[in-house]
């Protein structure tokens, strides 16, 4: 059902009737540089409408996929901990529902609410993490509760093996240096996401895509640019190598508007979405 034009891609499914379930994350008070992706879950709804529900790049339709959005979630601006604490609640609830959660961001931070929910259900979960930045730190500015740190806190939650970082081209040596020596860590491109079936075989996959892992030149709506990246069509072309791994979550997150009043990022979000949505959903060409 593809009919509400207040939900993303205007999915009208309930919860109940959902095999994912997507939910706002509109939160970014840990922010280091340019504030404002707080934002980007209203402005990918509203931008979501104006895209084909046709994927030409995996030849099938949202359509095909029952989907709920269930809104944003009131978050306590200012208040890190509070937010993680609630983000965990709600992933838990998606899954304790035997659905497939999807957050839209939002800071990165959020990824840690997230990731553990999920563990907790799948406790041999792999995190696929897409990123212009290490995200290592132990802390930034004196706080342990950072965008820049939310890959280190996961660390904490899963053998750090399982964590295999992609596009990253900026980071403190020692973050560098870390990454080497304890992730599955593939600086500067996705080359390597094609090997990842081999690696991670059936076990669970929750999947967090920060956009800038883009070159600012294809996705100038960041909060914190890097240039250097990738494009859109190497990102697009290595997230379908996703397609056959148990993926039980995912997220997008990083997406800041104001920052892009052209509208080219925001599209950009929720074109990926579209294809994460298909590749995490299975969708399979029924024409």
């Amino acid at each position: 059902m593809l009919t509400n034009h207040a939900t993303f891609f205007g999915y009208a499914y309930s919860m109940e009737q959902a095999e994912i379930v997507i939910f706002g994350a509109p939160f970014d008070s840990t922010t280091s540089n340019r504030p404002g992706t707080r934002f980007a879950p209203a402005v990918m709804r509203l931008d979501s409408i104006n895209l084909e529900t046709y994927s030409p790049y995996q030849e099938v339709d949202l359509s095909e996929l029952k989907v709920a959005d269930i809104g944003d979630l009131e978050l306590a601006f200012g208040n890190a901990r509070r937010v993680l604490e609630d983000i965990y609640i709600q992933t838990r609830n998606i899954l304790d529902a035997d659905k497939i959660p999807v957050m839209l961001g939002g800071e990165h931070l959020l990824t840690l609410g997230a990731v553990k929910a999920v563990c907790e259900v799948f406790p041999d979960l792999n995190l696929i993490h897409l990123d212009a930045h290490t995200d290592l730190r132990e802390e930034y500015l004196g706080e342990k509760l950072s965008h820049a740190t939310v890959i280190r806190h996961c660390c904490n939650l899963l053998e750090p093996k399982a964590i295999h970082s992609f596009g990253v081209r900026s980071g403190l040596r020692e973050e560098f240096e870390f990454a080497a020596a304890n992730l599955n860590f593939y600086a500067f491109d996705l080359d390597q996401m094609q090997e990842l079936k081999s690696t991670i075989g059936d076990k669970p996959v929750y999947v967090t895509i920060d956009l800038d892992v883009l070159d600012p030149a294809f996705f100038p709506g960041t909060g914190t640019p890097e240039p250097g990246g990738i494009t859109f069509k190497e990102l697009l072309r290595n997230l379908l190598h996703l397609k056959n791994l148990n993926i039980v979550g995912f997220d997008i997150v990083e997406l800041c508007p104001p920052e892009d009043l052209t509208g080219i990022s925001s599209a950009a979000a929720c074109k990926v979405l579209r294809e994460m949505l298909l590749i995490a959903g299975k969708a399979e060409n029924i024409i």
